[in-house]
């Protein structure tokens, strides 16, 4: 059996370390401007392509490398319908939902027409396509509300309105945005919660209309829409509530006969709520970027459940769910200067430490020597760590952020240091609009200091310099699938 995997840098690495532990064959694809990326030393074949967006020249590199299944990992691809039904004409296998669901869970209004078919809560919500049918359905929902870009996700047309007042101008700039961002200006307006906690939870189908959960993830630090810190399990949901969250998420994939790994988003009331609501969000139909977490809790390997899925889905049976254990918290290193409006910092890796230690993971797409553009997503690598209690996982992350040790580019490694070191963080005490209440409030600049101090760090056992490394000193720490 032999996968392709459509996609670069750390998820590339991540996909192939649990496909090469399974004993398939890996292709990586590749452009120009990432032909000394890291991903390509795992993999067993490379093929070069224009672009990562490009359905056709992935399903051709796809045929002639024989690859019996593709993997998109996350961005690019992976949530594209035509590329789904254009690997199915081909014969080719698709690691993720069919194109159908694609389809339904892409677009807002129907996702949560599903949602409430499945009987989840949802919050009030309108479809406008004009100006008046905006301002007719506002006042019906009541203000604050958010404008949404009905086509697309990432943040792209999204808008707080707080009055009617500010509705025209922000409903017209919302507009502009979706159009440009996905070829459609149609807008969903939802009721606004405020400071909300954004909760996740993992699912997976089996398309046979069974699904299972891998219980939930806590992803309410976020800075312009986007996920810094993600963490499992959730913080300060009773038991009870969990459960409904859960009973839900899985209502609403095997409403739909969801295939494949999945995640299912809520927004739940803050800490202000002494008893507070959840309603649904949004499904992600792929891989989620924070699934580490979910790993780190459970013993169990998704990547290995979405290949085992994809290679025979007449057989495959969903696993039992682990009991939940301990504390994981991952955050997102990325090539950008916190300082300087996290601007991106274009160059070329020098030295690099990573620390090493009981309970830290390292997803990473760079090595010494390899030269980071602007040309993609600026994510570096991705941090960690697990312990016992969530107390102990934060120390962890403080501890580890502060052995981290990167030259030749700036990061955002002062803005994680902070945001880790910041009392409300410790306590758990935060919602979606915390990061941005609070940037002001935050040490943006760059450790010179540490810069100095990064080979000390390998003398006093506490890290280790990585040099360019080879598939064969690469090994799965997934080797005891649960």
């Amino acid at each position: 059996m032999k996968v392709l995997v459509a996609n670069r840098s750390e998820i590339a690495c991540r996909v192939f370390q649990t496909a090469k532990a399974m004993g398939m064959q890996t292709v990586a694809i590749y452009t120009a401007a990432d032909s000394e990326a890291r991903h390509l030393t795992f993999a067993d074949e490379r093929i070069e392509v224009e672009s990562y967006l490009s359905i056709e020249e992935i399903v051709r590199a796809a045929q002639k490398s024989g690859a019996d299944l593709v993997h998109p990992g996350y961005g690019f691809l992976s949530e594209r319908a035509p590329f789904v039904r254009a690997l199915e004409k081909a014969g080719i296998g698709f690691v993720g939902p069919t194109p159908e669901t694609m389809e339904a869970l892409g677009e807002k209004i129907s996702a949560k027409k599903v949602a409430e078919k499945a009987n989840v809560p949802t919050l009030p919500w309108a479809k406008v396509s004009d100006l008046q049918s905006c301002l007719v359905e506002s006042k019906k929902i009541g203000f604050p509300l958010l404008l949404k870009a009905a086509a697309g996700g990432g943040g792209k047309g999204m808008r707080r309105v707080d009055s009617e007042a500010e509705l025209e101008e922000a409903a017209e700039s919302a507009a502009a945005e979706a159009i440009s961002s996905f070829g459609d200006g149609t807008l969903f307006i939802e009721k606004l919660l405020e400071k909300p906690r954004h909760i996740e939870v993992q699912v997976f189908g089996d398309g046979r209309g069974n699904g299972i959960h891998f219980y939930e993830r806590e992803c309410s630090l976020q800075r312009r829409h986007q996920k810094v810190w993600e963490e499992a399990p959730a913080l300060f949901l009773s038991d009870e509530l969990k459960e409904k969250i859960h009973q839900a998420a899985v209502s609403f994939v095997e409403t739909i006969g969801y295939r494949n790994a999945g995640t299912v988003e809520f927004l739940v009331e803050g800490h202000h709520a002494s008893n507070p609501e959840f309603y649904f969000l949004e499904m992600n139909t792929r891989l989620q970027v924070e699934h580490p977490v979910t790993e780190s809790i459970t013993g169990v390997d998704l990547v290995w459940e979405q290949l085992s899925l994809a290679k025979d889905p007449k057989n495959y049976q969903l696993p039992v769910v682990p009991e939940s254990r301990g504390h994981s918290i991952e955050v997102r290193l990325y090539a950008e200067d916190p300082s300087q409006g996290f601007m991106p910092t274009p160059g070329t890796i020098t030295q690099l430490v990573w620390p090493l230690g009981e309970g830290i993971r390292i997803d990473s797409g760079i090595e010494v020597g390899q030269t980071i553009t602007t040309g993609f997503d600026p994510m570096l690598a991705k941090l960690i760590v697990s312990a016992s209690n969530r107390d102990r996982a934060v120390s962890k992350m403080r501890e580890t952020l502060k052995l981290l040790g990167i030259v030749g580019i700036g990061t955002n490694q002062a803005y994680l240091q902070a945001i880790a070191d910041h009392p409300a963080v410790i306590e758990g005490k935060i919602d979606t609009e915390f990061l941005e209440r609070e940037l002001g409030s935050f040490d943006l600049n760059m450790n010179e200091n540490q810069k100095s101090l990064l080979f000390q760090l390998d003398q006093q056992g506490w890290g280790v310099q990585l040099e360019k490394q080879s598939s064969s000193s690469f090994a799965s720490p997934w080797r005891n699938h649960v």
